[in-house]
């Protein structure tokens, strides 16, 4: 009695000691408050972003173009392998708290020396009533099992962390997708616009070799010099030779947008007629704390915080004892014949082991710090992301409520330089002004135009950014494959049927529920 109750004392204290030997480590809870409005007396809660990227972009183009980009981009289906990794990780982290099964199969031999301990036991020992032959051998099949009971959940939170990580995943490319929606509507917008410079050049161009010819005839009955006429030539051979600029430039943005569709390059199917009597949509922006909700790249951060919380206690646990069961059961005999002879033949055996680290154990102070360092870094990363997605808003706002007081002054001078040319056109008809007002008012309105067309453009650039900023182009897509056969695994585990409808949105926050449900039990 006084053995078994030293035993357990030096058990108590061996625990006490270990418990006493772990270094304290920070711990950093995320602390990133947001104001209640983007803009100082404006409360909405209705958020654009919440609206289907087939709903918010009304183009029929660029919808087909967007539907093919989220399908085919290269970089997508890379990330979706990254997810399915991830999702492979916590189905091996799972196992690896269940106990291993497993079955085996042996065969060997030895002989021993005769001048040995065991030599002198096998020449007076007899074998099945037979002598021990020279050669010895060792048959056996059996099945065998090992299992680590975890005592202190350290697999069972290293599987959650895999859960974790895989949400983040998701995230990660739910972000990598507003992106893409992002800069494909991006490249398609210039892309029209573009359109829009080639045509306002090609217009000016039939101005100018319009005046070019009123200029020569004056030219016939001295009116006018030749220096006007070869000005004139010089601005009509100038603009021509920029056609081909902005030609060049709409292949590049062709280029660029067939590559984001993963595919070589081909004209790009587009309506650009009207450009420049479409307004961009009016978005509501809602309220700040609802990017937590929107922004797939906060949610991803929100879950690595959580993964690497975790972290810490699977990185604690290893300063704790390990306990582990080993059992076999099968036959096992000298010769073939005997293999199965039963209860001859049959053998067994049970293990358990208790491992300690005791001495030199810097790899897991070490390891312990660094998963420290890592959650310290993991909620600033979060502080950040949220920080920079309000930051992102606000200067949007500003922007498009810039951009269009800019577009309305911009549409104004427009106006008065297309009035100026007929005007000067008259006067110089008239021998009332020089050929030079002409030129520079047609050059005037020229570069007026095209700083309306890119004022155009950078509207519907800002819409798109905001869209994007406020955590737009992702939501409420269909589960993916990926998605679906693990919310299966999940619903089989838990005892629950699968909704096969469910939405990419519905499908996350279901995973995170049964996730949590199955750790807990």
């Amino acid at each position: 009695m006084k053995n078994k109750t030293f035993r357990l004392m030096v058990l108590v204290v061996s625990g006490l000691m270990l418990q006493g030997c772990i270094p304290k480590v920070a711990i950093k809870k995320a602390d990133a408050p947001l104001p209640a409005a983007f803009e100082p007396g404006v409360l909405e809660t209705t958020n654009t972003a919440t609206v289907m990227r087939k709903d918010f972009f009304d183009d029929p183009a660029l919808l087909d173009l967007l539907d093919i980009a989220v399908a085919n981009n290269k970089e997508i289906n890379i990330m979706l392998q990254r997810i399915t990794i991830a999702q492979n990780e916590i189905q091996r982290r799972r196992g690896e708290y269940l106990p291993f099964v497993g079955i085996r199969a042996g065969a060997g031999g030895d002989k021993v020396g005769e001048f040995t301990r065991k030599g002198a036991l096998e020449e007076h020992l007899p074998l099945a009533g037979h002598a021990f032959p020279t050669f010895l051998g060792d048959f056996r099949f059996e099945l065998f099992s090992t299992w680590e009971v975890d005592i202190w959940k350290r697999l069972r939170n290293a599987r959650q962390v895999a859960v974790l990580e895989y949400m983040a995943s998701k995230e990660g490319q739910n972000f990598l997708v507003t992106n893409l929606v992002a800069d494909v509507a991006h490249s398609y917008y210039e892309l029209l616009a573009l359109d829009n410079h080639l045509e306002n050049l090609e217009q000016n161009i039939r101005i100018q070799e319009n005046a070019l010819e009123m200029v020569k005839q004056l030219l016939l009955y001295a009116r006018t010099t030749a220096l006007a006429v070869r000005r004139y030539e010089a601005e009509v051979a100038k603009n021509k030779s920029n056609i081909y600029k902005i030609k060049q430039d709409i292949t590049v943005v062709e280029n660029r947008i067939n590559f984001l569709l993963g595919r070589t390059p081909q004209p790009i199917q587009r309506a650009s007629s009207g450009f420049m009597e479409q307004n961009p949509k009016v978005l509501m922006t809602g309220i700040p704390s609802q990017l937590l909700q929107n922004r797939p790249d906060i949610k991803q951060a929100e879950l690595e915080l959580s993964a690497a919380e975790l972290n810490i206690k699977v990185a604690r646990a290893n300063f704790f004892p390990s306990f582990s069961i080993n059992a076999a059961v099968g036959f096992e005999a000298f010769a073939v014949k005997y293999l199965f002879n039963s209860p001859q033949s049959l053998a067994a055996a049970v293990a358990g082991e208790l491992v300690a680290p005791l001495v030199n154990r810097y790899a897991i102070r070490a390891e312990y710090k660094n998963a420290s360092a890592r959650q310290i870094q993991a909620a600033y990363e979060y502080e950040q992301s949220i920080i920079n997605a309000y930051v992102e808003v606000a200067n949007q706002i500003s922007n498009i409520d810039k951009l269009k007081k800019n577009y309305e002054l911009k549409t104004s001078q427009v106006e008065a330089l297309v009035q100026s040319i007929d005007v000067a056109n008259q006067l110089f008809k008239s021998a009332r002004t020089d050929y030079l007002d002409v030129l520079l008012t047609q050059r005037d309105t020229l570069d007026a135009k095209q700083d309306l067309i890119e004022t155009q453009q950078k509207k519907f650039d800002a819409m798109v950014d905001l869209y994007r900023s406020l955590g737009g182009g992702w939501q409420d897509e269909p589960m993916t494959d990926a998605q679906k056969s693990y919310l299966s695994a999940l619903s089989e585990e838990a005892g629950e049927k699968m909704d096969e409808n469910l939405s990419k949105t519905e499908a996350a926050k279901k995973i995170d529920e049964l996730s949590v449900k199955l750790v807990e039990d």
